[in-house]
């Protein structure tokens, strides 16, 4: 198992600094949020990509349909090529506007099934663009037009740059997008239930049930044998080493292989001296 700290404030100096802090006590990941109105995660990670060598640097998350495919391109090219190949992109749909009507203080919602077919366009469109190669694209939303003039050069990373896409679970189209993508961040919602950033009665079990599906749709699919990521979030103590174990440990066990610590209710003013604390306690030892 590898793990990853989000850092929840805001503030991009502080962000840098923790980036190496994380890298120095052990942690094999570093994350930033991404809001609409809020500090620029991608000029916040290419700092850090510059003050780090190991750890791998990305978005918790990336609400995709909510950008121009070629500008995340862009944006995810540099840091890639900054950080010598250590990006993660993770992708989800966006907050719906009845959940955090704060999300959507500059446009209008378009609704979920609008959401997800442009995630769909993106992801497609991104896998082309980190090429920098020639290309068309002629898509319900996106298009692009051949050109071989000032391309960019392609991502570190080959193909391109692992994206970890939010599937819902149990609903099959959402998992799908996550089987085939690089690796899955987790989202439940049982028949009946509405869909929410939170995953209320996931449990280790019925990570294991999502696990085994997605294992057999890669499968299918033939790409098992490529890497693929299973996250979990979650809070460990930084003062109790065991229990920070005990914490982990199911999930593991139910084949999550990257845990990712945050704690969202921390206040903003405790934020960085809780993080600074969490960090050099190092990450749970499993």
């Amino acid at each position: 198992m590898e793990f990853g700290f989000i850092y929840t404030g805001d503030d991009p100096v502080v962000a840098v600094d923790l980036a190496a802090l994380a890298e120095r006590h052990g942690w094999h990941g570093f994350f930033v949020w991404e809001g609409i109105w809020a500090t620029d995660p991608w000029a916040t990670l290419a700092a850090a990509a510059v003050t780090t060598t190991a750890i791998r640097l990305g978005t918790m998350l990336t609400p995709v349909p909510r950008r121009r495919p070629w500008e995340l391109a862009g944006q995810t090219m540099t840091v890639d090529r900054l950080s010598g190949g250590r990006v993660v992109l993770s992708a989800g749909l966006g907050v719906p506007e009845a959940v955090e009507p704060r999300f959507w203080l500059f446009e209008s919602d378009p609704g979920r099934r609008e959401r997800a077919e442009r995630l769909d366009e993106s992801l497609d469109l991104l896998g082309h663009l980190w090429r920098g190669e020639p290309f068309s694209y002629d898509g319900a939303h996106y298009r692009a037009a051949k050109t071989d003039r000032m391309l960019p050069p392609p991502t570190v990373q080959r193909p391109g740059i692992p994206t970890w896409v939010v599937g819902v679970w149990p609903r099959p189209k959402s998992m799908r997008r996550a089987a085939l993508a690089d690796g899955w961040i987790p989202n439940y919602a049982p028949p009946g239930v509405e869909i929410t950033p939170e995953a209320s009665g996931y449990t280790p079990e019925v990570a294991a049930e999502a696990i085994a599906w997605i294992r057999r749709e890669r499968e299918a699919a033939g790409i098992a044998d490529r890497p693929y990521a299973i996250t979990q979030e979650g809070t460990t103590s930084s003062t109790d080493a065991a229990a920070a174990a005990d914490t982990v440990r199911p999930w593991a066990e139910a084949g999550v292989t990257w845990w990712l610590e945050s704690d969202w209710s921390v206040p903003a003013a405790q934020i960085e001296e809780r993080a600074r604390a969490r960090l050099e306690a190092g990450p749970p030892s499993v």
